[in-house]
C-alpha cells in the first residue's frame, strides 16, 4: 500500500515508510461496513461539521461511548464526508487482533504517507525528512511525529487550510502508554498556523484515554459522549435502521406485508437498548437466513432477564444466536464435540494477533479446511467470512470478543473462551508448525552470499505461507499471554534445533528486528520462571 501511495505522489523514498495495511477508512477490509443511514445521527453529524469548519474551534474532537454505540460507523461517515469536501488529511482505523492496525508502531508513518498523498505541498518536505533521517521508521513515536508530520506542516508554504485526521477506536491500540503518548503529541497540532490540522478521535472512555485528555490544556479538545444522547433520539435512529434494513430483506425474499409489523420493530428497538451493534447483528442474523420469518422469533423468544446490565440484552442476543447457530436441533450426544470445536476455532479467531484465512487458520490449528469452514459456516452474523477465500476471517465487532472472554457475561459456559487456555494452545500449535516446517535455507537459494533484495518476494511468500509467518512472529506472545511455566523445556528444545532457522524466516519476511526484541523478552521470561521453579523446590 505504501508503494501505491508513493507512485501516486511521485516520491519514491516514501515507499521506505512502513504502512499499516487496512488503516484507511476506505480500505478493502472495510468495504462492506455501513455508513450512517440518511436521517440518522443528524444533530451529531451537524455538530461535528460545525467543529471542523470553525477556524477558532478546538484542535481535537473526542467522540466517546461504550462498545456498540456506533462509533466506527460515525467515523467512516465523517471520513467519507471529509474526503468528498477535500478536507480529509488521513485516517487510521485501529482494530485489535488485526496485525499492523492493532498497535501504534506504524501509526505516524501511515499518517505521513497519507498526508503526502492528499497535500501536494507536503510531499517534498516529508520526502526530505526521510532522506535526512534514514532510520526514521525505527525511531520512537515522538521523532516520527516531529519529523514526518509536525515539521512539514509547520514549514509548508503559507496558506490558510484546514484538514482533518480521523482516528477510530483508539482504545483498540494494544499499548496503553502509546495511547497516552499519541494524544499528547496530537494536542501539539493546535500550534500549527499555515495548515490547521484537526483530529477527530473515537474510543471507549477507558482510563488511559480519559487521562490523556485530562492532561491537555483547556480549549484543546471538545468532547461528545454518545451514550448521553437522549434515548428518544437513539431509539429513532435504531428504528430507522431496522425499518430500512428489514425492508430490503422483505423485498429480497418476496415477503407479504406487513413484515415486520410496527410492534415488532418497537420490540427490537427496546431490546437494542441504545446499542447499534445489537441492531446490526440482529439484521445480519435475519438476512443470512433462508426464511427470515422463522429467524426473527429466535432473537425475540423468551424473557430478557439481564436488562439491568448495560450489555444485558446484547449478551442475551449473542447467547441465543450461538445456541441456534452452533447447537440448533443437533442431538445432545454431539453437543460437547460441537462446543469444543467452537472454542478451538472461534476462540482462536478472537485472540489471535492478526487476521487469517480459513486455510491458514486450519493449517495453524492442525485441522482440515472443511472442519474450520463447518465451525464457522453458521456464524456469519458475528463473523465476517468473505466469499473470496483469499481474504481473512474477522469478527464484526469487538463486543463479541468481549462477550466470549467474560465469564460473567457469557452465561452459557459452553461458549465461554478461556483466554489463557487458548493462548497456551496456540503457542503449542505455533511451535509444532515451526518444528515441522522450518529448515536451513528454507527458500532453497543455495547461495549464502545472496542479498535479500535479490530474492523474489513471490518465492518467499510461496514457501513462507501466512500461517508459518504468523507462527514465527507471534509464538512468544502467545507464550507470554498463556503464562505457562510448564513449557520451558519445549522452548529450549525448539531453540536448540531451530533458532537460526527461525531467525532466517524473520529476516526473509522483514521482521528480524522484532525477533531481536522477542529474544530479549523471552530471556527474561525464562529466567523468571526458572527462579519460580527453584523457589518452589526449596
Amino acid at each position: 500500500m505504501a508503494k501505491i501511495y508513493a507512485q501516486l505522489i511521485g516520491g519514491t523514498n516514501l515507499s521506505k515508510l512502513p504502512y499499516a495495511e487496512g488503516a484507511a477508512y476506505n480500505h478493502y477490509r472495510w468495504e462492506h461496513e455501513d455508513l450512517c443511514l440518511p436521517g440518522t445521527r443528524v444533530q451529531l453529524r451537524q455538530q461535528i461539521t460545525e467543529w471542523y469548519e470553525d477556524p477558532r474551534g478546538p484542535c481535537i474532537f473526542w467522540l466517546n461511548g461504550m462498545a456498540g454505540t456506533g462509533k466506527s460507523t460515525i467515523s467512516r461517515t465523517v471520513a467519507d464526508e471529509l474526503a468528498g469536501k477535500g478536507k480529509l488529511a488521513a485516517s487510521f482505523f485501529f482494530s485489535r487482533g488485526q496485525g499492523d492496525i492493532s498497535h501504534a508502531r506504524m501509526f505516524f508513518t501511515t499518517i505521513a504517507v497519507q498526508l503526502a498523498g492528499h497535500l501536494p505541498e507536503l510531499r517534498p518536505l516529508i520526502s526530505k525528512a526521510i532522506d535526512d533521517h534514514s532510520d526514521i521508521h525505527q525511531r520512537g513515536l515522538r521523532d516520527q511525529w516531529q519529523l514526518l508530520i509536525y515539521d512539514p506542516l509547520e514549514n509548508a508554504p503559507a496558506q490558510s487550510k484546514q484538514m482533518v485526521v480521523v482516528i477510530d477506536a483508539l482504545d483498540e491500540c494494544e499499548n496503553k502508554k502509546n495511547i497516552e503518548l499519541i494524544l499528547e503529541l496530537l494536542a501539539k497540532a493546535k500550534n500549527l498556523k499555515t495548515i490547521q490540522l484537526r483530529v477527530f478521535v473515537t474510543s471507549r472512555p477507558e482510563t488511559p484515554i480519559s487521562f490523556g485528555f485530562r492532561n491537555m490544556l483547556g480549549g484543546t479538545h471538545q468532547d461528545f459522549v454518545l451514550h448521553d444522547i437522549p434515548p428518544p433520539t437513539i431509539n429513532h435512529d435504531i428504528s430507522v435502521f431496522f425499518q430500512q434494513k428489514l425492508s430490503v430483506v422483505k423485498a429480497r425474499h418476496g415477503l407479504s406485508t406487513p413484515w415486520p409489523d410496527e410492534p415488532t420493530i418497537q420490540l427490537l428497538v427496546e431490546r437494542a437498548a441504545g446499542l447499534f451493534i445489537y441492531a446490526a447483528t440482529t439484521y445480519r442474523f435475519i438476512q443470512d437466513s433462508v426464511d427470515p420469518k422463522e429467524q426473527l422469533p429466535v432473537i425475540l423468544s423468551g424473557e430478557y432477564t439481564s436488562a439491568e446490565s448495560l450489555t444485558g440484552n446484547l449478551d442475551e442476543m449473542y447467547t441465543k444466536l450461538l445456541q441456534y447457530a452452533v447447537i440448533g436441533d443437533r442431538r445432545s450426544c454431539e453437543h460437547d464435540a460441537l462446543l469444543e470445536r467452537f472454542r478451538q476455532v472461534v476462540g482462536s479467531i478472537v485472540i489471535i494477533f492478526d487476521v487469517m484465512t480459513t486455510e491458514n487458520l486450519a493449517n495453524l490449528l492442525c485441522l482440515r479446511v472443511w472442519e474450520v469452514k463447518t465451525a464457522l459456516g453458521s456464524l456469519r452474523s458475528v463473523l465476517n467470512i468473505p466469499k473470496d477465500e483469499s481474504q481473512p476471517v474477522r469478527i464484526f465487532h469487538p463486543s463479541f470478543r468481549d462477550f466470549l472472554l467474560d465469564q460473567q457475561r457469557c452465561s452459557d459456559r459452553g461458549f465461554w473462551i478461556d483466554e489463557k487456555e487458548r493462548h497456551i494452545d496456540l503457542f503449542q500449535r505455533c511451535l509444532e508448525l515451526m518444528s515441522k516446517r522450518l529448515q536451513q535455507d528454507i527458500c532453497g537459494i543455495r547461495e549464502p552470499g545472496v542479498l535479500i533484495t535479490e530474492i523474489s518476494k513471490d518465492m518467499i511468500q510461496s514457501v513462507i505461507t501466512a500461517d508459518l509467518r504468523y507462527a514465527c512472529r507471534y509464538w512468544v506472545y502467545h507464550f507470554q499471554q498463556g503464562n505457562s511455566v510448564e513449557e520451558d523445556n519445549r522452548i529450549l528444545q525448539f531453540l536448540s534445533q531451530h533458532l537460526l532457522h527461525w531467525l532466517e524466516v524473520l529476516t526473509l519476511v522483514g521482521e528480524l528486528s522484532e525477533g531481536v526484541l522477542v529474544i530479549a523478552s523471552l530471556e527474561k521470561i525464562l529466567k523468571v520462571s526458572s527462579n519460580l521453579r527453584f523457589s518452589k523446590s526449596l
